[in-house]
């Protein structure tokens, strides 16, 4: 199984995860934010990404803190870019993006009060990543001419597999 919590694994990758191994590593993205315990979710470690799709970096902040935080991302110069902060609430709880372009890559790093390895970006990374390995080859390209059409990573994987709430379906896989 992939440690997906290091990002090691992308130099062996496909083409676009060498890329984003390299983009990533070349700014230091994971080592700034090494006291948040960064992880990459969402589609590109799982190789089901499409052109445009963005690296997901989660991790783990309070929020009482949010301004040590940004004043700490600032002073790493992590934020010499134009950045977009937002803080939507997921599941009842107030969370904190922050949307740039890095290279070519368009970035979300999504924070919550939460370890990163039981956010729910990891955890359906994590099921997803299992039936794709069972599945194969045939129903990876399905998911990726869904997303393709535009259907978001969680509902293809619920039209494939008919789960009724895949949000919530996949959690419990």
């Amino acid at each position: 199984m992939i440690d997906f919590t290091r990002i090691d694994y992308l130099k062996n990758g496909n083409e676009r995860q060498k890329r984003a191994y390299e983009v990533l590593s070349k700014h230091r993205i994971f080592e700034k934010l090494k006291d948040y315990s960064p992880i990459l979710a969402g589609t590109v470690p799982i190789e089901i990404d499409i052109e445009g799709s963005d690296l997901d970096i989660i991790f783990e902040v309070d929020l009482r803190f949010e301004e040590d935080f940004l004043d700490d991302l600032m002073l790493s110069r992590f934020i010499p870019y134009d950045v977009d902060v937002e803080h939507p609430v997921v599941n009842g709880e107030r969370c904190i993006t922050l949307n740039f372009i890095l290279e070519g890559f368009p970035i979300e790093i999504f924070g919550q009060n939460k370890p990163t390895t039981e956010q729910n970006a990891y955890l359906h990374m994590l099921a997803e990543h299992k039936i794709l390995q069972e599945k194969g080859e045939k129903f990876k390209q399905k998911i990726i001419e869904l997303k393709k059409q535009g259907i978001k990573t969680e509902p293809a994987f619920g039209m494939l597999m008919d789960l009724e709430n895949p949000y919530e379906d996949l959690l419990k896989l």
